[in-house]
């Protein structure tokens, strides 16, 4: 009968404890906010998560998806830095002066380049600036929120729903922070000229000059240049940030803190651990040998059990000691089998992070014993007992 078999390799020092939540009681990294993801953005391997897949309210940090939409514009040659908008009674009304929300200063009925109103909505958080790009690309914010949902589909952001461009508070206008998390790397990937927008330190529009509310800013953290914050009753205090060293970038998403001190303090503490307290570990090269498995019935007794791509893992430093690594597969391996085909998988665990199973193939082909051979063979198994 053919049976389950384990091959367990030994990168574990010491046999874990039962998985937990990360972030939570008896994690080695802790935090006030209720959501937190950290990123390696090379890999995109997660280092931390803290209900990060659950839908949550964004408040301004929906802006990235805003500006995504008007970047891609921009990219394809649809829209021109250089073209100018009108700004309508509606876009100052909810967004300007009157709405007691942050606001760019637009002047109603005004004529705004898109070069500014980008600014506007990145350095100064302008709900006026959103509004007139979303009603100035779509002809009205809703239709825009519909363009902003079809690139989260698009990007494969399945816990997005956007119901306007500001993120003003609604009931159905949520995203999960691992999500976002994984918005900011494409915004980084894609758009990379349009993010440096992200790291201006402040934007003069209407004669009212306005900081960036990047909380890293001023930190004398190295290499910080993103992204978006965010605050509402609803969904208190949130950060979107990111930061390079030493050719390493990190980036992370925070929500649900008290205050906007605590945002401060503890975007700056996560953004120090992220490149202090987190490493990704690289376990195997894609077509690199990561075991060997018996055959049945083969010319060969044995199969080489190749890495089907680059595995990485990123663990909390202290976690280190706690990962374990199994080979799972069916034994013996029938013969044939064919170069290349599925027929193991790597099961990594570590405590705090979801397993994570990566197919391992047949390094080469291994055909199958000649009648005779299979003869023989089933002999000698008889004889043995087997």
């Amino acid at each position: 009968m053919i049976k389950y078999f384990f091959y367990i390799m030994f990168l574990a020092l010491q046999v874990s404890v039962a998985p937990i939540a990360y972030g939570q009681a008896g994690s080695e990294f802790q935090t006030p906010a209720t959501h937190l993801i950290i990123l390696d953005y090379e890999s995109g391997e997660v280092l931390f998560e803290k209900n990060a897949r659950e839908p949550m309210f964004p408040a301004s940090m929906t802006k990235i998806m805003t500006a995504t939409i008007v970047f891609d514009r921009i990219k394809s040659g649809a829209l021109s830095l250089d073209d100018e908008l009108t700004v309508s009674v509606d876009a100052w009304t909810r967004g300007g002066t009157k709405s007691g929300s942050s606001t760019m200063f637009l002047k109603p009925n005004s004529m705004v380049k898109v070069r500014d109103l980008l600014r506007g909505v990145i350095v100064q958080s302008g709900n006026d600036a959103c509004i007139v790009l979303a009603q100035g690309i779509a002809g009205s914010e809703a239709a825009f929120a519909d363009l902003m949902n079809a690139k989260a589909k698009e990007l494969g952001l399945d816990s997005a729903h956007f119901v306007n461009s500001t993120g003003w508070p609604d009931p159905e206008h949520k995203i999960s922070a691992y999500d976002l998390v994984r918005l900011a790397k494409h915004t980084i990937e894609a758009y990379p000229e349009m993010y440096k927008l992200y790291g201006e330190k402040q934007f003069t529009w209407n004669g009212i000059t306005q900081p960036n509310r990047n909380p890293l800013f001023g930190s004398g953290i190295a290499g910080v240049d993103g992204l978006k914050t965010g605050h509402t009753k609803v969904s208190k205090f949130g950060f979107v940030g990111s930061g390079i060293q030493n050719g390493q970038r990190r980036i992370f998403v925070i929500n649900g803190l008290e205050t906007n001190s605590a945002r401060r303090s503890e975007s700056r503490r996560i953004m120090r651990s992220a490149f202090r307290e987190f490493k990704t570990y690289s376990l195997f090269q894609a077509g690199e040998k990561a075991g060997s498995a018996p055959v049945f019935m083969g010319k060969s007794e044995t199969v080489s059990l190749v890495a089907s791509d680059d595995i990485v893992v990123g663990l909390h430093k202290p976690l280190r000691a706690n990962m374990k690594v199994k080979i799972k597969y069916k034994s013996p391996i029938p013969a044939p089998i064919s170069k290349d085909s599925h027929i193991a998988d790597m099961i990594i665990t570590a405590p705090g992070h979801p397993d994570k199973t990566v197919a391992l193939l047949a390094g080469e082909d291994v055909a199958r014993k000649s009648i005779f051979g299979r003869m023989t063979a089933s002999l000698l198994r008889k004889i043995r007992g087997e």
